[in-house]
């Protein structure tokens, strides 16, 4: 399949998890793909897997809570390939899951720095690319099944990732006129480093449990979303959180 032969994206979090399995579907697809992590190393791995399948992409060492390194992102992309076509914002912190009297504001600026400001700095830059060659692109990012619910200690979680969801609706308006469609994939409980770091074994045994397909989703299966969501096969998609997520979330019996 060469659906996205001589488009270019950027893959931010493309170290690991779904960033990672994007990057790789994206390049066996024909893009040639920018992955961008903050630790260079585990990037330079990414890269060097997907040379090793003649895949084309290279690394770049960026921290999305910093507005300069985002527009340094996106020029070093352009740069090297000439254009952007794509771009699949998947960056993202957990962050500290706790009571509302237990967080700290530095607790809260960091979860907002990176999930949603951080996000929303990408967005900038990346239409701003778009705009200047002509219009046209499609924009994904990570948002969370949480944006949609909660777990007790979620709410900085949840709180950025409802503000991804609102934004992408409101993006909509500005950016159809310029042929750029906006989107988020939507990941329930997926088997990724974030996810076992940050979840006990008893938690985890519990959501399994309540998903009526009574198991985790895989990093692939959440970004072969992500592509289908960048892809000329979702053209008329733009405003949407797009759940990938097992049933969990669909309202019922919980045993």
């Amino acid at each position: 399949m060469e659906d996205f032969k001589n488009k270019v994206a950027i893959v931010t979090g493309g170290n690991s998890g779904i960033g990672r399995s994007a990057a790789h579907i994206f390049a066996r697809r024909g893009a040639r793909v920018a992955i961008v992590a903050r630790r260079k190393p585990e990037v330079d791995v990414v890269v060097e897997e997907i040379k090793a399948f003649g895949g084309d992409a290279f690394g770049i060492s960026a921290d999305i809570a910093n507005p300069e390194q985002i527009t340094s992102m996106v020029e070093q992309a352009v740069e090297r390939y000439g254009r952007l076509d794509i771009a699949f914002n998947n960056a993202g912190v957990i962050g500290k899951w706790a009571a509302i009297d237990d967080l700290s504001t530095d607790d809260f600026d960091q979860a907002i720095g990176i999930n949603l400001r951080g996000t929303w700095h990408c967005i900038r830059a990346e239409i701003a690319q778009m705009k200047r060659q002509g219009g046209g692109g499609a924009i994904v990012n990570t948002s969370s099944w949480l944006a949609q619910g909660a777990l007790k200690g979620s709410a900085l979680y949840s709180m950025t990732k409802a503000g991804l969801d609102v934004l992408v609706k409101s993006l909509t308006f500005e950016l159809s006129e310029h042929g750029i469609r906006i989107n988020n994939v939507a990941p329930g409980v997926i088997d990724t480093p974030m996810t076992s770091s940050s979840t006990d074994p008893d938690t985890l045994d519990a959501l399994i449990a309540q998903t009526p397909m009574k198991r985790l989703g895989t990093s692939d299966e959440v970004a072969e979303a992500a592509v289908w969501l960048s892809s000329p096969a979702s053209g008329f998609v733009t405003g949407q959180s797009l759940l990938v997520d097992g049933g969990y979330t669909i309202p019922g019996n919980r045993m």
